[in-house]
């Protein structure tokens, strides 16, 4: 994987943590347990909560659309950071020491996977939304094809840009320019993963901006229109529930964004290690925000996930029942067959 004039080929995690001034040990504290105790029943949250949307856009044909269909994806990327979380979880505190290299570079090309997937999607998102805004349509006319096309193509960016770090881009043999927060990252790497995103929230602000303003103007313009408004209404409802969708995960990832940019300036008077974790936090939780937005925005989606749990629910009580019903049925034969058999000793004798 490296040449062996490499600095820090063959070292151990520890190596690293200490040149970074980062610490590690194999004791558990309090924070530890806090965070597992806390983190796996919020990540199994998540990734129930992403499935709940997954399997609602696909059994209500009312959202066999492009626009729902990317919905979709963008909710198996967060079931995807929900399993990284977990992955992480397991991965970090008192069992970072026991990792090798690979599997420390491999823990944080999970997160940046989910992290660009849902970043790439909010772009086709956007792309989608301005192709069929601007002629006031409410779905696009996409074929689906196009759009598996699309979900296939955010899925390889993300692969590819997540293990870039793994392929090379780290401090691995360069050891004067690994970072603080993540110390077997360049500062480099750090520095362009930071501002890649920035900007590419900054453009996704200003294409939403653009679509929602004109989405006001011509609702204003065709009021009159008794007609329209309906059509209005729903465009402008959809619109707001994805603008909210970019809004919270702009304000979620921007934080932690702004911690590598900073390490990767090596700004020595900003303390990143000390706002590292609730950063880390805060973008996890977005995973979890999206499915309570389409309950709180989207009375169909609401709809949809209340008869798929009460579906659940009566096929589980149903299961229960027929437990009890075959059980019953056991006992009812057992109990005939002991009268049988004492109805057959007495007439004997």
């Amino acid at each position: 994987m490296y040449p062996r004039q490499c600095e820090g080929h063959g070292q151990n995690i520890s190596f690293f943590y200490s040149r970074s001034n980062k610490s590690i040990i194999p004791q558990w504290k309090p924070i530890d347990f806090v965070v597992v105790g806390l983190g796996v029943p919020v990540c199994i949250l998540i990734i129930l909560a992403n499935m709940l949307v997954m399997a609602a856009i696909v059994v209500n044909r009312r959202f066999h659309f492009p626009i729902y269909y990317l919905l979709g994806n963008m909710a198996a990327a967060d079931l995807f950071a929900g399993i990284s979380y977990f992955y992480l979880i397991f991965h970090t505190g008192p069992w970072t020491i026991g990792l090798s290299q690979t599997q420390w570079l491999v823990r944080g090309a999970l997160i940046e996977m989910s992290l660009m997937a849902s970043v790439v999607n909010l772009l086709a998102v956007a792309w989608e939304r301005h192709q069929t805004i601007f002629t006031m349509q409410l779905h696009s006319t996409m074929s689906n094809r196009r759009v598996l096309l699309f979900i296939v193509a955010i899925w390889v960016v993300a692969v590819v840009m997540g293990l870039v770090p793994t392929m090379g881009w780290n401090c691995v043999c360069d050891l004067a320019l690994c970072s603080t927060v993540a110390p077997l990252y360049s500062r480099s790497f750090l520095v362009f993963w930071a501002i890649l995103n920035l900007l590419t929230f900054s453009v996704m602000v200003a294409i939403y901006a653009r679509i929602f303003v004109y989405v006001r103007r011509n609702s204003r313009s065709v009021a009159p229109h008794a007609a329209h408004n309906g059509h209005n209404d729903t465009v402008v409802g959809l619109m707001k529930t994805v603008s909210m969708i970019l809004g919270t995960f702009v304000i979620c990832w921007t934080p932690g964004l702004v911690i590598l940019l900073l390490d990767g300036l090596e700004c020595k008077q900003c303390e990143v290690l000390k706002y590292e974790k609730y950063c880390l936090v805060l973008a996890e939780c977005n995973s979890l925000v999206n499915p309570i937005i389409y309950s709180c925005r989207d009375e169909e989606m609401r709809d949809t996930f209340r008869r798929l749990l009460c579906l659940f629910c009566s096929r589980k009580e149903e299961q229960e029942q027929e437990n009890t019903d075959t059980q019953g049925d056991a006992l009812n034969k057992v109990r005939l067959l002991s009268e049988n058999s004492n109805h057959t000793d007495r007439l004997t004798l």
